[in-house]
């Protein structure tokens, strides 16, 4: 038996692992109150899974996804049954999961991408979808046929600028000379991944007209599929025109964004004051609108059945509400557009109203989880865009926020009804935890945050909840007898008065909502989890210290990580970043390719293409010399870096020197700051996924 001593030792060892392991997750189940969040706890680990899906660099085989996720099942299974492992199985699963669901939208999505520029070549398809874009409005094509393509390799839908007046409306076929192109990688790292985006939106190509798209005299397409969503694109066309129209000049285009979903007839100049005022959630029809109209309409059945005393003493009056609100927000789902942020916004409306018809608690975390699972099952790749992750942050701290309230109420002995204070009150906490909530992820997808957002929104959102919100359902009731224009010409002053607060509380020049420093990140993963073990700990104190340590250890993260403070784009532009004052553009070198998406909307503050310009950023002497332009070694001597337009670099001179040649051969050049000075920041090399191609090994995604 002495021979044994050291086996059992191990033994015993190991056992005391496993039971401190386990300790320490039953510790963790508890803190977080896993008994009754697991819904949640899965759905937000769901999200991780798809959120590495996307971010892996290969593709996963769907063989070994699916065994990943029979074993990730069963260890859920032996897990679920013992208290300190509940939670890893809980993880483990929702991991996989997600990583399935995004594996299976790859696969259902899947469609013919164009791999190589092409053009001009003449395009035959019908007009889906007309969209404002820089340069002239952007025509999405359902296509028919391309010239020297066959139908196998032809992408099914195209987006193409169309620079000259258009003469074609949405639903029509038309035939156009266009030059078109693969939907473009990122040229920076941590720029917007547009080529995945479109693979999931069922892009196969981008480009331009070359001239005017004709009307052709072909019929609709075969599909039927294809036709209902010709006649529907038909429709959104004609009730945006109509609401333009009926709602006045001034606001007319705003009434037909959030009609409709089309926001070609807004002026640019309104959509930039609803951007730095923070009301452009106003702009994008998501959970705000359809929760209005849903709860207008449910609120409009339910006291109207009520009034019936013989109903209402029979039946459940809320239930037949919450279907006719149902219907009436599928109605507004289809007449917006379906886009990805209004069929997210259906689906928290589906489960909302649901939960009433089925005798559940409709405002609940619960609740929210079962519309988050649903969203990732449907659309995954959603979970990276900041749609998804504003809208379910500030729903996630309302429903807490509300909780919270309404036990705080019930133990005072009050209910949730009140006078007119509570309601002001209710407008502006929920105007201060929504905006606190989506603050991370504005910062840093947009590297800007509005600063007198929460101000905008409490004077804007009582004039959308109880003025707009009731008179475009009273328009939509009185439209079938003719009755809508008087409902509409109301609603559109509504909205004028939020253009006047838009633009009141959009003055750049008074505080800008610029940050600066781009945020890694590491720092979004940090405050991120501080916001959902803020939602999910149990107890105030448990979610202050986990919450305030992790928001502090996210925003050291965010201090120390080297900043990038300069990109030369291939497009030949420069932009400075880092500044106070937000991402600068200067127009330099001509070259034919692409800006990062990022800063599309900084705003050239110089012209540097045919001379020679100093520039002071951060500490850093900076000189650009345009084409044609020569320096001696004397003149350059101070600077800290240089920039040469054409090939004549002084090779010779004692300066750190770029030309726009070694920025076209490694499509954009970064820069970031360091104890040694400025350093040229290394691009990941391309991962070759369904939506993006690497042709060879130096390409940099």
């Amino acid at each position: 038996m002495i021979g044994f001593g050291p086996v059992e030792h191990a033994v015993s060892s190991e056992r005391k692992g496993a039971q401190r392991l386990s300790a320490v997750f039953h510790g963790l189940g508890r803190l977080i109150d896993l008994d009754g969040r697991k819904p949640l706890v899965f759905a937000l680990f769901m999200c991780g899974g798809a959120a590495t899906y996307f971010t892996l660099a290969f593709e996963p085989d769907l063989t070994v996804v699916i065994i990943l996720f029979l074993l990730a099942l069963g260890i859920w299974r032996v897990c679920a049954s013992r208290s300190g492992f509940a939670l890893i199985g809980l993880m483990l699963l929702g991991i996989v999961t997600g990583l399935l669901a995004g594996k299976l939208a790859t696969v259902r999505v899947a469609h013919p991408t164009l791999q190589t520029a092409l053009g001009p070549v003449m395009i035959e398809g019908w007009v889906e979808e007309v969209e404002p874009g820089d340069k002239g409005p952007r025509l999405r094509l359902l296509v028919h046929a391309i010239d020297g393509l066959d139908a196998s390799q032809a992408p099914r839908h195209v987006r193409v600028t169309h620079r000259l007046s258009l003469e074609v409306e949405a639903g029509r076929f038309v035939r156009c000379w266009v030059v078109l192109r693969p939907p473009p990688a990122p040229v920076m790292q941590g720029d917007y991944t547009f080529d995945r985006q479109a693979w999931y939106e069922g892009l196969g190509a981008v480009g331009y007209v070359q001239g005017r798209c004709r009307g052709g005299t072909l019929g609709l397409p075969e599909r039927q599929l294809d036709r209902l969503n010709l006649s529907i694109a038909k429709m959104r066309r004609q009730l945006a025109h109509y609401v333009y129209d009926a709602a006045g000049a001034r606001a007319g285009g705003f009434a037909a964004a959030v009609s409709s979903g089309d926001r070609s007839f807004m002026a640019e100049a309104d959509k930039e004051a609803l951007r730095g005022s923070g009301l452009a959630h106003l702009l994008a029809i998501s959970g705000l609108h359809m929760g209005i109209i849903g709860g207008l309409i449910y609120v409009m059945v339910w006291r109207g059945l009520a009034l019936i005393e013989p109903l209402a003493l029979r039946i459940a009056v809320r239930k037949p509400a919450a279907i006719a609100a149902l219907s009436m927000s599928f109605v507004y789902l289809i007449l917006s557009g379906a886009s990805v942020s209004t069929q997210r916004a259906f689906i928290m409306a589906l489960v909302f109203f649901g939960a009433i018809i089925f005798d559940r608690a409709a405002l609940s975390l619960r609740s929210l989880a079962i519309a988050m699972i649903i969203v990732v099952v449907l659309a995954p790749w959603s979970v990276l865009t900041p749609g998804f992750q504003m809208s379910f942050a500030a729903t996630g701290v309302l429903v807490m926020t509300y909780e919270v309230w309404q036990r705080r109420r019930r133990e005072e002995g009050r209910g949730l009804n009140g006078g007119a204070w509570f309601w002001t009150k209710s407008i502006v906490v929920t105007s201060l935890v929504t905006s606190l909530a989506t603050v991370p992820f504005a910062l840093y997808h947009f590297d800007r945050m509005a600063p007198l957002g929460l101000i905008a929104n409490v004077f804007a959102m009582p004039i959308v909840s109880l003025i707009s919100a009731p008179l475009a359902g009273l328009a939509l009731v009185a439209a079938p007898f003719g009755l809508a224009d008087w409902p509409l010409r109301l609603f559109g002053w509504s909205l004028e008065a939020i253009l006047w607060i838009a633009e009141v509380f959009s003055d750049a020049d008074a505080i800008s909502g610029s940050v600066g420093k781009q945020m890694p990140e590491a720092a979004l993963v940090l405050l991120s989890l501080a916001l959902i073990l803020g939602i999910i700990a149990r107890g105030w104190r448990a979610r202050a210290a986990l919450g305030g340590g992790l928001i502090g250890l996210g925003c050291l993260v965010w201090w120390f990580s080297p900043g990038v403070i300069l990109h030369w784009a291939p497009s030949g532009e420069v932009f400075l970043i880092s500044g106070q004052e937000g991402p600068q553009r200067i127009a330099f070198a001509d070259g034919a390719g692409l800006a990062p998406l990022r800063y599309s909307e900084a705003r050239v503050t110089e012209d540097c293409t045919q001379k020679v310009c100093r520039i002071s950023h951060l500490g850093y002497e900076i000189v650009l010399i345009g084409e044609g332009q020569r320096r001696e070694c004397s003149q350059i001597a101070d600077a800290d870096l240089v920039l040469w337009d054409n090939q004549a670099a002084q090779s010779a001179c004692r300066v750190q020197s770029v030309t726009f040649q070694k920025v076209l051969q490694t499509n954009g050049l970064s820069l970031r700051d360091s104890e040694t000075g400025l350093i040229e920041l290394k691009k990941p090399d391309c991962r070759a996924r369904p939506w993006r191609t690497c042709p060879d090994p130096d390409y940099a995604s």
